[in-house]
């Protein structure tokens, strides 16, 4: 009886403690980046990502998160990334997890990017 109870209190501490959206959906997401002229290069968070067309892994994240198109002779053109909310992290709260939720959304796991893909229209200087 005191193993079926320690094996029970086991399985309950891993439901609670695991972070269903970072597991299942991971942290990041690939994103396409296509412009007119191709060749613009694409910096998150200042760090350059790719240059056009291109895919890059972008980290979630809860705050508002950009990628910035650069290409010379071009106006530097600016773009938010949209995110929605990832239903995985539904798996969290059912399981009563409330550490597994807490890490989802430190590790923004909680959203998703969507669209997977952007397109922007450079401007001639």
């Amino acid at each position: 009886m005191r193993k079926k109870l320690l094996t029970v209190l086991s399985f309950g501490v891993i439901l609670s403690t695991t972070s269903c959206a970072s597991i299942f959906t991971g942290t990041k997401d690939s994103i396409s980046f296509t412009s007119s002229p191709e060749g613009a290069k694409v910096f998150h968070k200042g760090v350059e990502k790719c240059t056009t067309p291109c895919t890059a892994d972008i980290s979630r994240s809860l705050s508002k998160q950009t990628v910035t198109f650069e290409k010379e002779g071009y106006n530097t053109k600016e773009v938010k990334l949209v995110k929605n909310f990832n239903a995985v992290t539904l798996l969290n709260i059912l399981l009563g997890g409330a550490i597994g939720v807490g890490i989802d959304a430190a590790t923004g796991s909680l959203t998703k990017y969507s669209p997977k893909e952007y397109t922007v229209e450079l401007e001639s200087k």
